[in-house]
C-alpha cells in the first residue's frame, strides 16, 4: 500500500492534528520535530511507526531527517510539508538570522524534503505531496513580508511541481489556512496584537481549526484526489475574498 507518511512539525498544532487524522486511517506515520517528548507521547497515542527530534535550521537537516524516516519506513509515499514559524516586523527591522531560519525553515527545507522523496514516488507510479502555506502567502500580511514571501515561494513551487511530475501521477498541493489558534499564534497575541483584532477582520469571524485542515489533507492525499494537482486552496473563513 502507498501510505507511509512523513510529517513535519507533528508535535503540535496543526501538524499534530494532520498525525492525529490520518493515524485513525490505517496511515504508517513518521513524525518530526523539536520537542522530544510531545513526539514521544503523541509516538505513542497514535502508534507512529517513529519519530526524530530535530532542529530543521540545523546543518543537513533535510537529509537526516530524510534518512531516519526512510530507515523506519523504508519508503515515502506521502510527504507533508508543515513545519514553519512566523515572524511579526517592519521589513527595516529584518535582520540575516532572521531572514536566513525563515528561508530555511518555510522554503529550503519543503524545496530539499520533495527533491528526496519524489526520486520514490516517480520510480513506483505515485505520490502526495501537500505544503502548509498561509493566507499570507496568497493575500500578503503588512508587516510580515518576510514570512509572505516564503509562504508565497511554496504556492510558485506547487505549480511548477505539480507540472514536472504530473506524468509520474504525484500530485502536489498547497493548503494556505487563515488564522489558526496555535501555539504559533497565541505566541503573538499582546506582543503583536490583541485576538479581538484578529477575529474582526475574518469574515466568518472564528480562528480555523486545526482538524479542518487535517481533514483536508486526508482528502489530498486520497485516490478521489488524483486529479487535483498544482492548487493553492485557501482555507481561510474568508479572507481571501476581503473583509
Amino acid at each position: 500500500m502507498n501510505n507511509k507518511v512523513l510529517i513535519t512539525g507533528s508535535s503540535h498544532g496543526i501538524g499534530q492534528a494532520i498525525a492525529l487524522k490520518l493515524s485513525q486511517t490505517g496511515y504508517e506515520i513518521f513524525l518530526t520535530g523539536r520537542d522530544e517528548n510531545a513526539l514521544k507521547t503523541l509516538c505513542k497515542k497514535i502508534n507512529a511507526k517513529g519519530y526524530l527530534a530535530i532542529d530543521l535550521t540545523q546543518n543537513n537537516a533535510a537529509e537526516i531527517l530524510y534518512n531516519s524516516a526512510i530507515n523506519t519506513l523504508e519508503k515515502i509515499d506521502i510527504l507533508v510539508n508543515n513545519a514553519g514559524e512566523y515572524f511579526y516586523g517592519a521589513i527595516e527591522n529584518i535582520n540575516e538570522v532572521t531572514l536566513n531560519r525563515l528561508l530555511t525553515l518555510n522554503t529550503k527545507i519543503p524545496y530539499q524534503l520533495i527533491s528526496y522523496c519524489v526520486k520514490n514516488m516517480k520510480m513506483q507510479n505515485f505520490g502526495r505531496i501537500v505544503n502548509i502555506g498561509s493566507i499570507s502567502g496568497a493575500v500578503g500580511e503588512a508587516n510580515a513580508s518576510l514570512y509572505s514571501m516564503t509562504k508565497s515561494a511554496l504556492i510558485g513551487l506547487t505549480k511548477s511541481l505539480a507540472l514536472e511530475l504530473a506524468q509520474n501521477y504525484i500530485t502536489v498541493n498547497t493548503i494556505n489556512p487563515g488564522f489558526v489558534k496555535t501555539n504559533l499564534l497565541e505566541n503573538t497575541f499582546d506582543k503583536d496584537f490583541r485576538e479581538e483584532e484578529l477575529i474582526d477582520i475574518i469574515p466568518q469571524s472564528r480562528f480555523i481549526e486545526t482538524v479542518e485542515i487535517a481533514n483536508l489533507v486526508k482528502y489530498l492525499i486520497s485516490q478521489e484526489a488524483k486529479g487535483l494537482t498544482g492548487q493553492a486552496i485557501n482555507l481561510c473563513a474568508g479572507m481571501s475574498i476581503g473583509y
